[in-house]
């Protein structure tokens, strides 16, 4: 998404949540902060390992906002105003199936799919979109509360979405009404710029906005339990470096983790990305 106006304040943020997965070669970040109290403690996250198993081609003009997998299926959300739109795209060819445009006021964000719907949010017009995931079709519209909204996912009961903050919402399907507040947190702290989501085996795997990393948070503490390290991603499979891109049509963020829990296989990839990849983490 086109938040540039965000971006020195995500970088301070960032030297506080990032120096637990530092490469080898790069000097740990010091970090000051309250020694925390025995009942609020948080364990240092362990670290996963990812190996690259597959690529595949991704449209690389989607500003990726959500990807979902299910039905032998890739769900994409994408964003920018005038351009945003759901689509359904074959996972080998990048061969787009379906698509749905959205209205140019709005910038879509993050998806999911829930009982034969998708679930769209919006970036800054607080509405979320509800469409059939057959067809594309759009059923409804819903409103939330938050001055933004950025990823979302489910745990088959309700939905989950990310605001930028280090709150993970949770909210009822049909009534749109918030059921809980999960706050992400690693020993140092909150973990801010939590972004797009997806439920894996119990847990929340999130990328943060403008990081090329992937959390591992369990819902029940909001405690981050572990990280996917993916910087070297971009050299090994040669994607530009984000701080290269020097406009939005070329590969911006890491924004995209969907989860075909039938063949129990990870994919990423980012927005304006000209591949997606199915990698191993701790799956």
């Amino acid at each position: 998404m086109n938040r540039t106006s965000l971006y020195i304040t995500f970088v301070a943020v960032s030297i506080m949540s990032l120096g637990a997965c530092k490469d080898n070669d790069t000097a740990t970040t010091d970090k000051t902060t309250e020694a925390a109290t025995p009942e609020n403690a948080v364990n240092a996250p362990a670290q996963i390992p990812y190996t690259v198993i597959a690529e595949y081609p991704h449209d690389n003009t989607a500003f990726t906002e959500g990807l979902q997998y299910a039905d032998g299926v890739m769900y994409e959300g994408t964003g920018q105003y005038g351009s945003s739109e759901v689509r359904k795209s074959d996972l080998k060819t990048g061969k787009v199936l379906q698509l749905q445009k959205l209205d140019a006021k709005y910038f879509g964000e993050g998806i999911t799919v829930l009982n034969g719907k998708l679930y769209q949010l919006t970036y800054k017009e607080n509405t979320g979109i509800v469409y059939d995931a057959k067809t594309l079709k759009q059923l409804q519209t819903f409103t939330f509360p938050n001055a933004e909204g950025w990823g979302m996912t489910n745990d088959g009961t309700n939905l989950i979405y990310s605001d930028g903050t280090d709150v993970l919402y949770y909210i009822d399907p049909v009534s749109f009404k918030e059921v809980k507040q999960v706050h992400v947190k690693d020993q140092y702290g909150p973990v801010l710029s939590i972004n797009e989501l997806e439920y894996i085996k119990g847990f929340i795997y999130a990328n943060q906005w403008q990081a090329d990393l992937i959390y591992k948070i369990d819902p029940a503490t909001g405690n981050v339990v572990a990280i996917a390290d993916l910087r070297n991603l971009r050299r090994q499979t040669g994607i530009l470096p984000l701080g290269q891109a020097t406009d939005e049509t070329q590969p911006e963020a890491m924004n995209g983790i969907a989860y075909d829990a039938a063949e129990n296989r990870i994919f990423i990839t980012g927005k304006n990305w000209p591949k997606l990849f199915e990698v191993k983490l701790d799956n």
